[in-house]
């Protein structure tokens, strides 16, 4: 996925293009720089539960300290994604914490609130070239003219947490795996289900039936957990970072932060799961061989053997967002050369598939298809059975719209460039009143503070959401230091960056504000994440 950026005026937010600010850099006088925003990022869910299990989803809640990814808000991030081990992608906006974020709008009438990415001005300043003046421009010095208090001081912004989403279990070839609490129902409503049929078949049980259908239950999420590795260890060895595995109330998934770059390991990518899938039904029905029939170990090996393989045939459908649809969708890719053909043909084949699941799923269970006679159908079983195609349906027809929504954005991300994002910059000194650096900023038309030393080298940058802090009238006696965060490396980024470089770039370091500079290591301006996450947000939303 891409984005779009930009440089010149001040600029907040938006990815429209404008015209770029000449060779501007800094030294005592005000220097000129732009800003622009976009993110993003991929996931592999799997398999169905057993046919005895009633299925659902689980996603992790957003932490407030990590950057807002507004692909979240969508299934927010590119990710794969199957519901039975297939995938889905999405981006990861790098940005600040809410408090960060949202404080230069908050001081009340339109002339008091801070700077917005779309109200920034465009005046020309020195070197810059021309650009057309809005309606209502609103400078740097306008942000919090209301009656905050206190001297702002910078606070560093936090650094993401490790995404969540339940009990870590491991970190298998460095992937943290963690057991979602839907997971936790799954495995009692499996353990009550399947020990009603260990009732029938081995009656002899008695209670004990439930112990080994909790058994049975934690097995069957063992395959799942190894059909998701298998995933994970080809897109580690295709380069493509993996954020983490979840095992949810209906299966697995695996969070693969890019998608592959060739249609040929795009299919390998998205094989491999079912593939073990199929393997692991092999091996237990072999192992059956070896048991007794009609002994717990011959009934658990069987019951194992039967849910792997609807595991890796439920992923073979041809529909994303199971691994069946993006090798679909890796197929069309080859023979047009167009990665998003793939995803549209796909993703109808998806929501054909879910109509089919819907009205078919309980017409085959009824009909005695899939093993059931006459004698064992009764009115809860046709509920339950109508219930789980339900859910299967809504949950391949959603995979399926997230995975068109997510490839139109990454068709858009090219757009979202730091230069173009990038906002004007005044260069002050660490000693300069806070009033004295906002007239330098107004005078150039610039929406950013850079500090550097008396050699011109940046060290800092002063926060929107700091300036915000400071009562009008006691600008004058608070120095621009006071209100800054000092600059590290991953907070300097070069203007040449784009699309999904930019978006990598960002979220390594979450902050509200980077420096973007030259190739050179001249300064350009500021680029700040709010910025991005609403040309992120922008672009979207426009059709393809």
């Amino acid at each position: 996925m891409d984005e779009s950026g930009g440089s010149g005026q001040p600029r907040s937010g938006t990815d429209e293009a404008t015209e770029r600010h000449g060779e501007q850099r800094a030294s005592s006088a005000p220097a000129a720089g732009a800003t622009r925003s976009g993110p993003e990022r991929p996931e592999h869910p799997t398999g169905p539960t057993p046919p005895t299990a009633a299925p659902g989803t689980s996603e992790a809640a957003p932490s407030p300290d990590r950057p807002h990814d507004p692909t979240d808000s969508a299934h927010e991030a590119v990710t794969h994604s199957d519901p039975s081990s297939g995938t889905e992608d999405g981006a990861e906006v790098p940005g600040a914490s809410p408090d960060q974020a949202e404080a230069p709008a908050g001081s009340g009438s339109p002339d008091e609130a801070g700077p917005s990415a779309q109200d920034a001005p465009h005046g020309p300043s020195d070197g810059a070239h021309p650009h057309s003046e809005p309606e209502h421009p609103r400078t740097l010095a306008h942000s919090g003219t209301g009656t905050g208090t206190g001297t702002g001081k910078a606070q560093p912004p936090r650094r993401g947490r490790e995404p969540g989403g339940g009990l870590l279990m491991g970190r298998p070839f460095g992937v943290p795996v963690y057991v979602a609490p839907s997971w936790f129902l799954v495995a009692a409503l499996i353990t009550w289900v399947f020990g009603g049929q260990l009732d029938r078949v081995l009656p002899e049980l008695g209670a004990l039936r439930y112990l080994v259908s909790l058994f049975f239950a934690v097995a069957f999420y063992a395959s799942v957990l190894v059909h998701e590795l298998a995933h994970t260890v080809a897109a580690l060895r295709f380069k493509l970072p993996v954020r983490r595995i979840q095992l949810q109330f209906f299966g697995g998934v695996s969070e693969i932060e890019k998608e592959a770059e060739t249609p040929g390991r795009e299919f390998v990518l998205s094989f491999v799961g079912p593939l073990l899938s199929l393997v692991l039904s092999g091996l237990f029905y072999l192992a059956m061989l070896a048991v007794e029939p009609g002994t717990v170990p011959g009934v658990l090996l069987a019951g194992l053997m039967i849910s792997n393989l609807i595991v890796a045939a439920f992923n073979l459908l041809p529909g994303l967002p199971l691994d069946g649809g993006r090798m679909l969708r890796a197929v069309v890719w080859k023979i047009t050369g167009r990665p998003m053909s793939g995803t549209i043909a796909a993703a109808w084949v998806g929501r054909a598939l879910a109509v089919s699941v819907l009205i078919g799923l309980p017409l085959l269970t009824q009909s005695g298809v899939l093993g059931a006679t006459q004698d064992h159908v009764g009115g809860m079983d046709t509920v339950t059975d109508a219930l789980l195609a339900a859910i299967l349906a809504a949950i391949i027809w959603t995979g399926a719209g997230n995975s068109l929504r997510m490839a139109r954005l990454r068709e858009h991300l090219p757009e979202l460039r730091a230069r173009s994002l990038t906002r004007r910059a005044v260069p002050v000194e660490t000693s300069t009143p806070l009033s004295e650096a906002l007239r330098r900023a107004n005078e150039a038309g610039a929406r950013a503070l850079v500090v550097v030393d008396a050699d011109g080298e940046p060290l800092s940058l002063v926060r929107e959401a700091a300036i915000v802090g400071v009562p009008e009238h006691r600008r004058p006696w608070v120095a621009v230091s006071g209100l800054a965060q000092d600059l590290t490396d991953g907070m300097r980024v070069s203007a040449e960056l784009a699309g999904e470089a930019l978006l990598d770039t960002l979220r390594a370091t979450p902050a509200t504000e980077y420096l973007v500079v030259e190739d050179s290591g001249e300064i350009y301006g500021v680029l700040s994440a709010a910025d991005v996450e609403r040309a992120f947000v922008k672009a979207m939303a426009r059709p393809s």
